[in-house]
């Protein structure tokens, strides 16, 4: 919990490297740049009238953006022969390539109006004149959920939970591994009231301490967690009589995890699946937890739409009658492959 909340403690990356190629050297360029240097995401840590020296700059990592300025684009633009910015991001840092993108295009936007208002002037047009052609449709928009765009509270509340599920499914499945006698509920039922601590633990610290949006109330969000927490150890128990080999067990249980991060659809849309990974979604915990999360936490949203996650949860308490004889052969015969 400290690691994460101190590593993503400035919400949103801020002042990211983008080299300025300016051929133009005309006060509207350097104007140009200084705007540009103006968004919080972005600063200009180089500017140079060589395109080699930002593009080699990028390539060791020095900055993430190329924002190039041709020439004459002063005079260019002012004879409305219509000059060409362009701008170049490395997608290699995802994130960052993205925030540079918006930040340049939205400068280039700005740029191609002011142009277009000191022309329309010039031609003795008003200003509303000028601006109901440039911009006929205002667009208004609003984030919802996380108006602050905080990367904190956009990864955190999924980060976190997965963290301890993963956990919680290679602790079963060492815990039982190890343990060669008959499964009984008494033996798991400690370790259940360990987990579900921890998990309101990472509440309190997502939803107290740091104020995250909870616009449905602690209760929802609780039930979820502890439900994804019993739902973990009835997969971790499935893995044990699945793969009862020491080795196999344990790495299908951090690959289960690792998937899980790439396919409950917190980074990549589910909906944008290829519809075989659409349903294979379903099947692991995460998803469920995530969607409660999205409609309870964030949207506050009424129970009606989240029902059904909640009943995928508990439906993963099935998992270990499935198997109830491999487990017993299991732990009773241990078997060890190195």
């Amino acid at each position: 919990v400290v690691f994460f909340f101190f590593f993503f403690k400035e919400r949103l990356p801020t002042d990211m490297p983008v080299a300025v190629v300016d051929l133009d050297g005309s006060s509207n360029s350097r104007n140009l740049a200084r705007q540009l240097d103006a968004f919080e995401q972005t600063k200009v840590m180089l500017t140079t009238v060589s395109f080699e020296e930002a593009r080699q700059a990028m390539q060791e990592g020095k900055v993430y953006g190329i924002f190039y300025i041709p020439k004459d684009f002063g005079v260019d633009a002012t004879a409305g022969r219509q000059p060409k910015l362009s701008f170049y991001t490395n997608g290699t840092y995802l994130i960052a390539a993205s925030l540079l993108f918006r930040d340049m295009k939205t400068m280039s936007v700005l740029a191609g109006a002011s142009v277009g208002l000191q022309t329309g002037l010039a031609h003795g047009y008003t200003e509303n004149q000028i601006m109901a052609q440039l911009q006929p449709i205002v667009i208004d928009t609003h984030a919802i959920g996380n108006p602050w765009l905080n990367y904190s509270v956009y990864l955190n509340n999924t980060l976190l939970p997965e963290q301890r599920r993963s956990f919680t499914s290679y602790y079963i499945w060492n815990f039982m591994g190890c343990w060669r006698t008959h499964f009984r509920i008494g033996k798991i039922f400690p370790h259940t009231v360990i987990f579900t601590i921890v998990a309101f633990l990472y509440a309190v610290a997502l939803y107290g301490f740091n104020s995250f949006p909870l616009n449905s109330g602690w209760l929802p969000m609780l039930s979820a967690l502890f439900l994804l927490v019993i739902a973990s150890q009835a997969v971790g128990i499935f893995m044990i009589g699945v793969l009862p080999t020491f080795r196999l067990g344990l790495s299908s249980a951090c690959l289960f995890g690792m998937i899980a991060f790439s396919i409950v659809g917190f980074s990549f849309p589910v909906l944008g699946m290829d519809p075989t990974l659409q349903a294979l979604s379903n099947l692991f915990p995460l998803r469920h937890y995530f969607l409660i999360y999205v409609d309870q936490a964030l949207n506050g949203r009424p129970f009606f739409y989240s029902w059904a996650e909640y009943a995928w949860l508990m439906g993963f308490l099935v998992l270990p009658f499935l198997i109830g004889k491999n487990l017993k052969n299991a732990l009773l015969y241990f078997k060890y492959i190195p």
